[in-house]
């Protein structure tokens, strides 16, 4: 059986809060703020031929596991051009254009990541989620979408396409 099918998994636990600012060239930057993020996946998979595609509960479990590490952190991101990041004791300092910004080492999550954005987030959740290969195959899976929003109306999306 060829026919493909498209499961969203969009449940209330797929979400996180978290504060960032979002830097825009090398001298501006949004002022410090948090939203509340919500996460959603598309996932286009082949039938199997017994009524379903397969068991999606493992990728829900995943994205519920990603939204809980990601919550409740100031958030950082290490591979900006504009941001230093410098650790001391039990602090870290974000250097940017300039200016010392100092967060409580304890409150603050770096990621690998250029920007603190919903582009960002979205690749970073489908980086998580289809990094393995092989497991994407056995389930024929031919495509992954992760779209993240901050407030209603507002999100961006990432999409992987699965070789077969």
């Amino acid at each position: 059986m060829n026919e493909t099918v498209t499961i969203r998994l969009a449940k209330q636990a797929m979400k996180f809060s978290a504060a960032h600012f979002t830097i825009f060239s090398a001298s501006e930057r949004e002022r410090l703020h948090g939203h509340n993020f919500r996460v959603e996946v598309d996932i286009e998979a082949h039938m199997l031929g017994n009524g379903m595609c397969f068991d999606y509960g493992i990728y829900k479990d995943t994205v519920i596991a990603l939204c809980r590490e990601l919550n409740e952190w100031m958030i950082l991101p290490t591979r900006s051009p504009y941001l230093q990041i410098e650790e001391q004791g039990e602090h870290v300092i974000a250097v940017f254009n300039g200016q010392r910004i100092p967060f409580l080492r304890a409150d603050v999550l770096l990621l690998p990541i250029e920007n603190v954005t919903l582009e960002e987030f979205a690749a970073h959740f489908l980086t998580r989620l289809t990094a393995d290969r092989d497991e994407l195959r056995q389930h024929r899976i031919r495509a992954i979408e992760v779209r993240v929003f901050s407030g209603p109306g507002q999100s961006a999306g990432r999409r992987l396409r699965v070789d077969p």
